[in-house]
């Protein structure tokens, strides 16, 4: 069955579940991706420098786990629907509340609050989603839901070229409130989760202790998300900065870049998403990590805004064509008891641990006189080839019926 033919056989229940996941997560990414437009224009405001106001990024990225954790057990217990909407809207208020900060302190704080929002989305909209499709269409529908990712941020940069010479960086964080309106959407369009509706009323064991039977899995899962984290983060929350400082272009000319390559990178999960479904989550993971390496230099060392475009296009066309995998990669491997939680937690341990990669890129690129470019270069190579080695030599569950209390067993690392 090819990819588009697995589309049109979802029924209308769960063609409004997908698109609710891939909302909630455009959206999501959509607030998050605001702030890397405005870091150096908050510097200004604040009175500080582009390093410090970072700091936001970091903090944002490092409570993500806790509101994993906090939303994934909600989810677990009290069902995938209902925790989504309480998220969406969490988040929401939260962007909204930023673009009334009265100094660095105040923004910092509603940044943290907004990651433990952000952190709680991804997790459950996939849960939910993979949960109530059918096992031939997960793999695009895997490279639909993470494309909400690249969604967002080319939504970001639409609104930063067309609104923010009129709004500046506050309206931009208040256009941000505008996902609690997808609440709204979930709660009149989708259902509960079928698998989780299954297994109510079954004895449930707690996350502690499906976790403890599966600790080589998930130690793997948070080391791989780790290096996944810093693939896009790396590649993606510099990028308009460098753009920006180094090579000082317009913001007109850094929101036309972003742009195009968002656009690379929705194509690219969903082509790799679509791919996984033959050849398989690993190979498909190695062949775009390692594609990504060789248009680098193209990417940070290309002459001109166009040939610079190209080179982001296909850098994020492979980024986020490794991502697109994700969603179906980390729930197919998850125990069934603790879906809600157990990919989220460990996509957003994974973004703990890489948290500090905008403050490191930036500290290394003030090292080196303002080279943000070679700080970009570098980090892409080095994470490129972790996601290759760990993804190749690493786990995988492709195809495995949810339920099935045969397919719970872990198992060994299988080189590809």
């Amino acid at each position: 069955m090819s990819a588009l033919d697995s589309l049109r056989s979802l029924s209308p229940q769960q063609r409004n579940t997908v698109i609710a996941a891939y909302l909630g997560w455009t959206l999501d990414a959509f607030d998050f991706f605001i702030l890397v437009f405005v870091l150096k224009h908050i510097a200004e405001e604040f009175h500080t420098d582009v390093p410090t106001v970072s700091v936001a990024i970091f903090l944002t990225l490092a409570m993500r786990p806790l509101g994993a954790l906090v939303f994934g057990l909600a989810a677990d217990r009290y069902g995938r629907r209902a925790t989504l909407m309480v998220d969406v809207l969490l988040y929401s208020i939260f962007e909204f509340l930023t673009g009334f900060s009265t100094g660095l302190t105040m923004f910092l704080i509603l940044r943290a609050l907004f990651g433990i929002a952000m952190g709680g989305e991804w997790g459950v909209g996939a849960s939910l989603t993979m949960e109530t499709v059918p096992e031939e269409s997960r793999g695009i529908i895997s490279g639909i839901l993470q494309a909400g990712y690249p969604s967002g941020y080319l939504l970001a940069s639409i609104v930063f070229f067309l609104l923010f010479p009129i709004i500046g960086w506050r309206g931009m964080f208040m256009v941000g409130a505008l996902p609690a309106l997808l609440v709204l959407y979930i709660r009149r369009n989708v259902e509960e989760s079928p698998a989780f509706l299954e297994r109510q009323g079954r004895p449930q064991q707690s996350f502690v202790s499906v976790l403890r039977g599966n600790i080589p899995l998930f130690l793997w899962a948070v080391v791989l998300m780790t290096a996944f984290n810093f693939f896009s983060h790396g590649t993606q929350d510099l990028y308009p900065t460098f753009l920006e400082v180094q090579r000082q272009y317009s913001s007109y000319t850094v929101g036309a870049i972003a742009i195009v390559y968002n656009i690379g990178a929705i194509i690219g999960g969903l082509f790799f998403g679509a791919l996984s479904q033959r050849i398989g989550r690993r190979r498909a993971i190695v062949i775009a990590a390692a594609l990504a390496i060789p248009v680098a230099p193209l990417w940070v060392y290309a002459p001109g805004p166009v040939l610079l475009a190209v080179g982001a296009f296909l850098m994020q066309f492979f980024v986020q064509g490794a991502w697109g995998i994700v969603p179906v990669h980390l729930n197919e491997l998850s125990p069934d008891e603790v879906r809600g939680t157990f990919p989220g937690f460990a996509y957003q341990l994974g973004n703990l641990l890489a948290s500090g990669n905008a403050t490191i890129q930036a500290g290394l690129a003030a090292r080196w006189n303002g080279d943000y470019a070679f700080a970009l270069l570098i980090v892409l190579i080095i994470v490129a080839v972790i996601v290759a080695l760990f993804s190749g030599f690493g786990f995988e569950k492709k195809g495995i019926r949810f339920g099935d209390k045969r397919a719970e067993e872990p198992q060994s690392a299988i080189p590809i």
